[in-house]
């Protein structure tokens, strides 16, 4: 894992605002692999004390690699616009994308599950349910299929952060054309 990010002017390492980009983002990507390609999925997901915490049905494709593998990547990103310039090749994309390489596992304690699925209905539905998630709820839940559900934490070992701000007055609307920036 020593790779490094190649464009030094986009690295960004300020942790409050990666915290807050991990807290607010929708959707991230889970990233495994065994002996076959690559699998990425799209999840909601929380950060939360640190971790990533998702979760899912206690057996299929994506549990079935964690087992064999429990390295993953997990990858969120957010455009914020398109930065027209006269010059083709300058025309950019404004964005903050975050990379976390760690290991991810299922969690058994149940006051952990518990509090990293009210953690996630918060951020999906907030002020929705008037009472707190129960932990016998997280104990029993079963899918529409009938497999149990998990819940399931990475634990980041490095964690790389991208931006390239959105310069507003270059930012593409429809309509906008190169005759108005030349």
């Amino acid at each position: 894992m020593a790779h490094s990010i190649r464009q030094k002017q986009l690295v960004c390492t300020d942790e409050k605002k990666i915290d807050q980009f991990l807290t607010e983002a929708q959707t991230g990507y889970l990233g495994m692999s065994t002996d076959e390609y690559p699998y990425v999925i799209p999840l909601n997901f929380v950060w939360k004390n640190g971790y990533i915490y998702f979760h899912g049905a206690s057996e299929g494709r994506k549990i079935a690699m964690l087992q064999e593998n429990p390295n993953v990547c997990f990858t969120v990103s957010e455009q914020y616009g398109t930065m027209v310039h006269p010059i083709p090749a300058k025309t950019d994309t404004a964005y903050m994308s975050v990379i976390l390489f760690g290991t991810a596992s299922i969690i058994t304690d149940l006051d952990e599950a518990t509090s990293a699925m009210q953690a996630l209905l918060d951020k999906y539905v907030p002020g929705y349910y008037s009472t707190p998630l129960h932990k016998t709820h997280v104990e029993k839940y079963r899918s529409s299929l009938g497999s149990k559900t998990v819940v399931l934490k990475i634990h980041p070992i490095k964690i790389t952060a991208k931006e390239n701000m959105l310069n507003q007055s270059m930012k593409f609307e429809n309509g906008r054309t190169v005759q108005e920036d030349r």
